[in-house]
């Protein structure tokens, strides 16, 4: 089978089928157009355009873009969006289609009605969507954040269904899934790593994004690569009206972000926009003063630099750029390095009025690196040691949607280059130079996809799709045989066979279907009841065996020993909203699933993941499984908003060898978790002025996480050692976690005549010093070595107070 001729012909035909269609709806006209916010011009992602006399409406996309088809005749739109004032408008499809963009203004800051999302009231219920949560940019500003420092990745964790191994611990965890398993895109592009300073700080500037939307189930035939989730972050465009900046200072690090129109006519309008946004940490410039000895000269810093730019061409085309860099320096004698860069170019083009077109390339660099000094660059010392590694991805992915009548059909395909570099080491020694390590491995991931979201009566929504990717690891390069271990999940599987491939040669493939679906049920008015199945394709692994994965973890491909990962999911869910005037000042959901999970990896015991020629030789291959329960409580709208939100779930694996062959907790295994957030605003005095200040409170209730203890000790020569000869794996659980986090936020003077706008942000982190278990182990008490001590390793014992200056002109 010649599988790139066949990649070509499917999306010809999709396409060539898919315009057709157009010719069936001969008595019918199209209107379409971009609904934009009035105040600086970027596009607004989930806008409900509706007609009550047909029924018919459509959401506006990743770019702000709709499409609703009708029969002849004049009718009247309803444009909303939560946060965003209502708006009608009468279009006439008598004789053609009709171009339609529109602006939307936000609503008066009425206390008695903030809200706490900005998308369309009833989406959760109305929208077929489900296992997804969008959280509002301007939410998660409110939220008490650590060291006052507002953080996307860490608010995602206040979610259903999303946890973290503990403070300190980079990434997330969905639905039983490991980090490696959440496909983080920033404006499309891959990011491996999403945290600054060992998990303490996401990568994301609150102040340059402009949506989050995390989907946990259901996920579009659109999306591929990963087995657990989608973390789909977009970056703000730019300001298209006016200049703008944006900044603020806090203990730890500041931010600055500028932004302004392009190309601004005669008339004031824009052709294109750009906003650059970055930041710095400052706590080892502060610190410096006070280390001493080994500490002087230590570092300990992270910066990032966030833009994005944007030009209209006209009226069907649009260009977009975007690119994010940033790095992490941390130690002194002993350091780390890490860091990573993306670059996105986008075009987007409307064919017709049904017919758009997003094009992307990206490219997507993730390196780390260990230094025996950092103090010092290299070519100044006669001895040290230094290792470096990186990940790199180049791609293009063009991808169409068609509003066909009550069809939003969608289909692209995608084409990923891969180059691991895992490691090379260079040792000095009294001045002589030497270099050893792994070379790189190449791998090309290529998938198509087509998908349908179809209205099929007023009650019942479907959305179906299939994707097929094809994998192939490639040349230059060696591929190792193993024989079967002499105990399997203990000891390395024997080599047997060394092949040496050229450049470009394959040296395994892999090829997957992926199918999708889901389908929502209207009961009656404010609920609905969804059910979904997805099947998802993975082709890289990270592969650590600590506690917690670190930024200095292996990323490998798929090879001809180790498989690509494979997930099955199926979740089912009932969506309800209630109260108020509207029947949505309150929303409810409870959804269920299980995922089966192939292809997970394990190791032998001792394995060494660090510049192993034959790492492959220690990682066994097993089976998981996952499952829960995830309850959902949000309040929308009043002086007192925020949601409640609870997770019994269950995560395992299976692993011949490991165990005693049977099912055991994966680390990141926790049965309960508790999340609360309240966001407090006083309503208006008895005087009538309002309230300057606004308040908001986080608890946090888990259970911990499982580790290995082990049940046997022996002593030799004064040193205690322990045993674990049934090779049991994670039969212990540390102590729950749980914490309180407040936060107030005192808003600046309004002074008549002055575009400034600013406020202060005071907030304490872990209110009542609650001494969270990272981790526990036992070692030999080092006053009687006879007895044995148990260690609790906390990453912070005790509260942390903030403040932080944020300013806007």
């Amino acid at each position: 089978m010649n599988h790139s001729t066949t990649l070509l012909k499917v999306p010809l035909f999709c396409l060539f089928w898919l315009l057709s269609l157009s010719t069936f709806a001969q008595e019918k006209f199209t209107v379409s157009g971009y609904v934009k916010d009035a105040s600086d011009g970027e596009g607004l992602i989930g806008v409900s355009v509706y007609n009550k006399e047909t029924g018919t409406g459509a959401v506006t996309n990743n770019y702000g873009f709709y499409s609703i088809t009708l029969p002849k005749g004049s009718y009247g739109l309803v444009i909303t969006y939560v946060g965003y004032q209502r708006l009608t408008r009468t279009v006439d499809l008598t004789t053609q289609n009709v171009r339609l963009d529109l602006e939307l203004k936000e609503e008066g800051r009425d206390l008695q009605e903030l809200v706490v999302s900005t998308r369309r009231e009833d989406d959760n219920v109305t929208n077929i969507e489900m296992s997804v949560n969008k959280v509002d940019i301007k939410t998660i500003q409110r939220i008490p954040a650590l060291l006052g420092e507002v953080d996307i990745v860490r608010s995602i964790q206040l979610l259903p269904g999303v946890s973290t191994v503990g403070e300190g611990a980079t990434g997330f965890n969905v639905r039983g899934g490991s980090i490696d398993q959440n496909l983080v895109l920033l404006d499309e592009a891959p990011v491996y790593n999403s945290s600054h300073l060992f998990g303490f700080f996401s990568v994301f500037n609150p102040d340059a994004v402009k949506d989050v939307k995390l989907v946990k189930g259901g996920i579009p035939a659109l999306y591929g690569g990963r087995v657990s989730s989608i973390l789909d972050v977009r970056l703000k465009e730019g300001n298209a009206k006016k200049r703008e900046i944006n900044g603020g200072i806090g203990l730890i690090f500041s931010r600055l972000s500028y932004e302004q129109p392009l190309f601004k006519g005669k008339d004031g309008t824009a052709r294109g926009s750009f906003i650059v946004a970055g930041r710095r940490s400052y706590a080892d410039v502060l610190a410096q003063p006070f280390l001493k000895g080994d500490l002087k000269g230590s570092q300990f810093y992270f910066y990032d630099l966030t833009a994005k730019a944007n030009l209209r061409i006209n009226d069907k085309n649009t260009l977009f750029a975007s690119g994010y860099f940033g790095r992490d320096v941390f130690g002194a004698d002993f350091g780390f390095n890490w860091g990573s860069a993306t670059a996105s170019m986008r075009w987007n083009h409307v064919f017709n009025d049904k017919l758009f077109l997003n094009t992307t390339a990206f490219y997507s660099n993730y390196d780390y690196s260990l230094d025996s000094d950092l103090r010092q660059k290299a070519e100044n010392r006669n001895d040290y040691f230094r290792t470096n590694a990186k990940i790199v991805n180049y791609s293009i992915k063009p991808d169409f949607t068609l509003f066909w009548n009550k069809n939003t059909v969608t289909f692209g395909g995608q084409a990923l280059l891969y180059d691991f570099q895992p490691g090379v080491a260079t040792a000095a020694s009294a001045g002589v130079v030497r270099s050893f390590g792994l070379k790189s491995k190449y791998a090309l991931e290529s998938s198509l996809y087509v998908g349908n979201e179809q209205q099929v009566s007023p009650r019942v929504q479907l959305q179906y799709g299939l994707r097929y990717s094809f994998y192939q690891y490639l040349g230059p390069g060696e591929a190792y045989t193993f024989g079967d271990s002499p105990q399997p999940g203990r000891v390395r599987r024997p080599l047997q066979e060394t092949r040496t491939y050229k450049a470009g040669e394959t040296i395994q493939t892999y090829g997957n279907l992926e199918p999708r679906f889901a389908l929502k049920y209207d009961l009656a008015p404010g609920s609905s009841v969804k059910l979904s199945y997805n099947r998802l394709a993975q082709y890289v692994h990270l592969l650590s065996n600590t506690t917690a994965s670190t930024p200095l973890d292996v990323w490998t491909p798929s090879t001809n020993n180790i498989a690509p990962q494979l997930s099955d999911q199926v979740a089912a869910g009932y969506f309800r909203n209630f109260g108020g005037v509207s029947g949505n000042d309150f929303e409810a959901s409870v959804e269920v699933y299980y995922k089966s999970l192939q292809n997970q990896i394990d190791y032998i015991d001792r394995a060494n993941l660090v510049l192993n020629q034959y790492l492959e030789g220690d990682v066994v291959v097993g089976k998981g499984r996952a499952y829960g329960a995830e309850f959902y409580l949000r309040k929308n709208k009043g002086v007192i908003n925020g949601w409640l939100s609870y997770t019994l779930a269950k995560t395992e694996r299976l692993v011949t060898g490991i165990n005693e062959n049977q099912w055991y907790p994966t680390r990141f295994d926790k049965r309960h978790t508790l999340n609360a957030v309240v966001l407090y605003d006083p309503a208006k005095r008895a005087d009538g002025s309002v309230s300057r200040w606004n308040f908001s409170a986080t608890f946090v209730l888990a259970s911990g996480t499982p580790a290995t203890f082990f049940g046997n000790r022996f002593d030799f020569q004064n040193i205690a050692a322990g045993t674990n000869p049934e090779n049991v794996r994670n039969n212990y659980r540390i102590q729950p976690y749980h914490r309180l986090d407040l936060a107030a936020t005192l808003q600046g003077k309004k002074r008549p005549g002055k575009k400034k706008e600013d406020n202060w942000v005071f907030s304490v982190y872990n209110v009542y010093a609650r001494k969270n278990p990272f981790s526990e182990f036992y070692r030999p008490n080092p006053d009687n070595i006879a007895q044995t001590q148990a260690i609790r390793y906390s990453v912070f014992a005790t509260l942390i107070p903030s403040v932080t200056y944020n300013f806007k002109f």
